[in-house]
């Protein structure tokens, strides 16, 4: 029989906001256990909550990035349940009247591009943190308790694995690109919970669904979305039913294991904060929001390609974080060549920050000294392979290209008489290869510019070692 997988996703992305959702505890991340804490945290008697405005704003700007309809009143409920880690025995979150509802994501995928429709965003607080692998005892962190969370879930639209993974990292960059999130899945950040089932093709009705937890990379929620959808057909094809449980992700093992039975939203007996009043958007911060919006990759990528004549792959690879876009526009600006510093930003920047595994805002060359760089080469002051080697040196120094070419000597040479004895010294040096080329073997015309660049330490100007080399061949 032939089945077609069915995947709807819930994420959760913790905001970068300093203080927590309801209280001025920090959310500094990798802070000593239990020090992020306070009496609202801790859930101690006659502590109230106060609700973080920033998180609503975050909230409504990913609302209106996604596409979804913006609630101008939502409400602020408890979900209750027992956990070690969650002081309170509930959190506060959104359930009946969320602040955003019925948005899209668009994804690309190998068939085209695609529209995943959003369920709802909401506004929820994170519980503690449970930690198994001290010993034999369970140890409690609450610093985490408060973080505030935006939840998004999408409806059951995704396909296959790969698409799983699409979508995931489509909203990564828009809540990067909206600077509500640093979207860092190791950190928790983001994580996601994926509802999955099976169902024949062709078939209406979904399949009896599990949810997948402890997922912590794009390569994980793959490989756990393809073993599950696995492990269902294998139990049907075997004539069993699929039990609905949510289960974890075993990434040493590559596998799902069962951890609990599936929880139904009465279970959490929802019902209104009693200490917190109804979430009022007006129009004003409404109004607000839409013009704090950035320009997102698909816009930004076009007009990169409109305004800078670059081609779509490049702009493509620019744009897709939002720092990376800025850095390039601004060398952009210096140098006055978007060609050149597309080229240099791809290569030898982008290389740099995989190599040392780096931010861009953490690389110590400015745009404004790579655009320094980018015009010694333009006018002739020295050679690619000699920027390469300034271009290194600045990594290491606060000196701009220039205070370098002249500190180390690196200017190009352009003496034409100085080109001319190095030349004629290599054309006697390798009379069998000039033989070769005069007797049509033209190819070889490479081998004579390397080694008088190599003679001249990579200083030679390359124009007119060319022009000299081909008088001199075929004269």
């Amino acid at each position: 029989m032939s089945y077609e997988l069915v995947v709807g996703l819930e994420v959760h992305c913790q905001l970068n906001t300093n203080s927590k959702a309801f209280c001025g505890c920090s959310t500094e991340f990798g802070k000593p256990a239990n020090t992020n804490v306070c009496p609202v945290c801790l859930a101690l008697p006659g502590a109230l909550p106060v609700l973080n405005r920033r998180v609503v704003e975050d909230a409504v700007k990913l609302g209106l990035a996604t596409d979804c309809t913006i609630a101008r009143q939502s409400i602020l409920a408890r979900k209750n349940y027992f956990y070690p880690d969650l002081p309170k025995g509930y959190q506060i979150s959104q359930y009946e009247e969320p602040v955003c509802s019925e948005g899209m994501i668009h994804v690309d995928t190998d068939e085209g591009r695609k529209d995943i429709r959003l369920v709802r965003i909401h506004v929820e607080e994170d519980a503690g943190k449970s930690i198994h692998d001290i010993g034999d005892d369970t140890f409690i962190d609450v610093n985490r308790c408060g973080v505030p969370l935006l939840e998004i879930v999408s409806y059951p639209d995704i396909r296959s694995a790969k698409e799983a993974s699409a979508y995931l990292q489509k909203l990564r960059q828009i809540v990067k690109y909206l600077g509500v999130s640093d979207g860092n899945m190791e950190e928790g950040s983001l994580r996601c919970d994926a509802n999955v089932s099976v169902r024949l093709k062709g078939a209406e009705e979904y399949g009896t669904r599990t949810e997948i937890k402890n997922m912590n990379s794009f390569k994980s929620v793959e490989k756990a979305i393809e073993y599950e959808a696995q492990r269902h057909i294998d139990v049907l094809e075997s004539g069993g039913k699929i039990v609905q449980e949510t289960r974890l992700w075993d990434a040493d093992k590559q596998e799902t294991r069962s951890m609990r039975g599936k929880e139904f939203a009465h279970d959490y007996r929802y019902f209104p904060d009693p200490d917190l009043v109804p979430v009022q958007i007006d129009d004003e911060m409404l109004e607000r929001m839409k013009l704090e919006l950035p320009e997102f990759p698909e816009a930004r990528s076009e007009r990169f390609v409109r305004e800078f004549g670059i081609p779509d792959y490049d702009a493509g690879v620019l744009t897709a974080e939002r720092e990376v876009a800025d850095y390039f526009e601004n060398v952009v600006r210096s140098s006055g060549d978007a060609k050149a510093a597309s080229n240099w930003v791809m290569g030898e920047v982008l290389r740099t920050l995989k190599e040392k595994n780096i931010p861009v805002a953490s690389f110590s060359v400015s745009p404004e000294r790579l655009g320094g760089l980018i015009g010694l080469i333009a006018g002739g002051t020295i050679s690619n392979t000699i920027a390469k080697q300034v271009f290194e040196r600045m990594q290491v120094t606060a000196d701009d290209a220039k205070a370098i070419v002249e500190k180390e000597g690196l200017a190009q040479v352009s003496d034409t008489s100085e080109i001319e004895k190095v030349v004629q010294d290599i054309i006697d040096a390798n009379s069998g290869q000039v033989e070769q080329y005069r007797s049509g073997k033209t190819r070889i015309f490479g081998f004579f510019v390397g080694q008088c660049m190599k003679a001249m330490k990579g200083k030679a100007n390359p124009v007119v070692v060319n022009e000299i080399l081909k008088r001199k061949l075929e004269g």
